[in-house]
This record gives structure tokens, sequence and C-alpha cells, in this order.
């Protein structure tokens, strides 16, 4: 089975290790995707996430959070479903979607987030 996805050059690995250096003290939004190897909505999710990763580099960091690798972040935001993509500004949420959303869906939420516009998941446990 394969454990890792190949990271796309504009795509940094997030780790339960990493997770409060790359995405809660960045000074800029970060897209993390929760992904696991076995997840098929996961892989068609996917090249969605690395093309925007490609039009929106410089602006925000994007990051893959596998979750059979690194629980405790999952288990500390309450993903209990895979992929689940999780945008933060100023080290919160700003942004939640799960399942296999459309490119619409997850570019809306970006530029939300790069316009400081209110979080549209207000209610997100932390």
């Amino acid at each position: 089975m394969e454990r890792s996805y190949r990271m796309d050059a504009n795509i940094t690995e997030i780790t339960d290790q990493n997770f409060d250096t790359i995405v809660l003290q960045s000074s800029r939004p970060v897209l993390v995707d929760f992904w696991a190897p076995w997840c098929g909505p996961c892989k068609a999710i996917g090249p969605t996430i690395d093309a925007l990763a490609a039009d929106y580099d410089g602006q925000m960091t994007f990051g893959k959070c596998n979750v059979d690798d690194n629980p405790g972040i999952p288990g500390k935001y309450g993903i209990r479903s895979v992929p689940t993509v999780l945008v933060f500004r100023d080290g919160q949420i700003s942004e939640q979607m799960t399942g296999l959303v459309n490119r619409g869906k997850l570019e809306n939420a970006i530029k939300n987030t790069l316009a400081g516009g209110a979080s549209t998941a207000p209610f997100v446990m932390q």
C-alpha cells in the first residue's frame, strides 16, 4: 500500500511535528488537505489542490497531512472523515470543507480567506 503522496513543488508535507510552525505560526493563510492513501476521493481532489497551489503560489501556503501517519492534528481538530480541507488564517480556521468538493468551492474559500472575509466555519471546535 502506498504510504505517501508525491508532493507537488508548491505543497508542504504537514505532520504532527511541524503543524504549529507551518500552519499556526504562518504569516500568510494556509490550506491543509487532510487525506489518506486508501481514500479514493482524496486521490481525486489531489490534482485540484495541486493546481490551486500553483495558481496561488506566494499568496498562501498549501499543505497535505496524511491522517494515517499523523493522527494528532486530525484528532485535535475533530476530523472524522477524509478528505477534509481546512483553511487557516492567523492560526484560526477560516474555512472547512469535507468530502470531494469542486474547484470552485475551494477557490471561493481561498479568495474569501485572502480577502479577510468572515469565516464560513464559525462553529468549528478547537
